[in-house]
């Protein structure tokens, strides 16, 4: 059974900046009220499409604020805590709840060759000092620093307040974490929600994917939850129309941030997406395939 009331769809928000490098105030609020429209069951922030190695600890403080006026407790809000250091995670982490994260995800300190008790021994030492439930990000795909199951097992029996895992992997690495975890963690997955339907049938509790497609994963993870044959087909039907957009928007965070965070602009009217350095130049061919797999989309309203 869940541990939490948290489950579906948190689509992890982009972050936009004006042309002068600062937040986007306005693109920001219509980002977090076309994904609550869409059916969003929460919002989540700074993650990789955030491009949290990009802010600073001003504008992350700025983002966490100003996502959480404008949801007003209309959905859960998730944090991603990236600080590199414990001193600088437990600030953090404190920010964010005060401001009014209902949950945070702590990142590992991407530091390569750390023995991995040292990892466990970090994230112990944030979580103790948290006062709302604590989920761990463990990404082997996009991250240099990740967990073991049992060394997330390791870090829940010691920290039981750590009972959320946004878990991401291919459906194989997911199937054998679900396995060996034995349900200490509520689990959300990413990877854009490629695979929703299977990880959804493992027991997974939701997923945290970019907003690209927030309305039509919502209504899969909808009919994914109503376990009735006619709309499981339907869930599958939808998910194979969105499912090469995924696949085109996850060749790599860059790519992600260059074509996915445009694809959902179009989607949402939001004019001018301008990037923030060191990112990748959009091609005129991707562009073009990115509006292909738009094209079919309705606008958001």
């Amino acid at each position: 059974m869940p541990h939490h009331p948290y489950r579906g769809i948190f689509p992890i928000l982009y972050t936009f900046f004006n042309r002068d490098g600062s937040i986007d105030r306005t693109a920001m609020k219509r980002q977090v009220d076309v994904c609550i429209n869409a059916g969003a069951h929460g919002i989540a922030i700074l993650g990789i499409v955030g491009e949290y190695n990009k802010l600073d600890v001003k504008e992350k403080t700025t983002i966490t604020d100003i996502v959480a006026e404008d949801i007003d407790g209309r959905v859960p809000l998730a944090v991603t805590v990236s600080e590199p250091s414990v001193p600088g995670q437990i600030d953090f982490l404190r920010a964010a709840e005060q401001a009014g994260a209902d949950w945070t995800i702590l990142q590992p300190p991407q530091l390569k060759g750390i023995p991995e008790i040292e990892i466990i021994r970090f994230f112990g030492a944030v979580a103790e000092r948290a006062v709302k439930p604590v989920a761990l990000q463990n990404n082997p795909v996009n991250l240099d620093v990740w967990l073991t199951n049992e060394g997330l097992k390791t870090v829940h029996r010691n920290h039981p307040n750590v009972s959320i895992l946004k878990g991401e992997g291919p459906i194989h690495v997911v199937q054998k974490l679900m396995e060996e975890t034995k349900g200490i963690f509520d689990v959300f997955t990413g990877l854009g929600g490629r695979e929703l339907p299977l990880t959804h049938g493992l027991g997974c509790v939701g997923c945290i994917p970019a907003p690209d497609c927030i309305d039509i994963q919502c209504r899969i993870f909808e009919l994914l939850d109503s376990a009735e044959p006619d709309k499981l087909q339907q869930a599958e039907s939808l998910h194979q129309k969105i499912l090469p957009m995924i696949q085109f928007a996850l060749h790599s965070p860059a790519h992600m941030l260059a074509y996915g965070k445009q694809m959902f602009a179009w989607r949402a009217g939001i004019k001018t997406v301008y990037p923030r350095a060191p990112a990748i130049t959009p091609t005129a061919y991707n562009l073009q395939l990115a509006k292909r797999f738009i094209a079919p989309l309705s606008q958001f309203d």
